[in-house]
């Protein structure tokens, strides 16, 4: 079974109930979580979930969220070595027409070296390099 790559978007859109996207994320949750392949994100995803959290005063959610994700059986956590951060500087540099973060790009390269082809997110990034967005927004 084909795994799904798990974005920064689709973490904080699924935990905080004022995201535009938190709708769309809970009800593609809800639906699928049963039925879901594996996840794979990177350690870059979970540092800016968590840096996200606990930078605007929820410490507690932020531990929170980063316990569940590194206790989960079913998240396989890219942890990014110095071959893998330079790999995705390198291909942001390459792309300086497109507003890819470096993190984004480091996930591009994880999606291609695992063959996904699928990312639950709500950043277009994913779907402007080739990539299927889960949930369709």
């Amino acid at each position: 079974m084909e795994s799904q790559f798990l974005d920064t978007s689709f973490l904080l859109a699924l935990e905080l109930a004022d995201d535009g996207n938190h709708q769309a994320a809970i009800k593609y949750w809800s639906e699928n979580v049963a039925k879901l392949p594996p996840l794979v994100t990177t350690s870059y995803v979970f540092s800016e979930t968590v840096t996200f959290f606990n930078s605007r005063g929820f410490h507690e959610k932020a531990v929170s969220l980063g316990r569940s994700l590194l206790q989960s059986r079913r998240l396989n956590l890219i942890h990014v070595e110095e071959s893998l951060f330079h790999q995705g500087w390198i291909f942001f540099e390459k792309h300086r027409d497109k507003r890819y973060s470096l993190t984004d790009c480091i996930s591009f390269l994880v999606m291609r070296k695992q063959q996904i082809q699928e990312v639950l997110t709500f950043d277009r990034h994913f779907e402007q390099a080739g990539f299927r967005m889960a949930p369709i927004a």
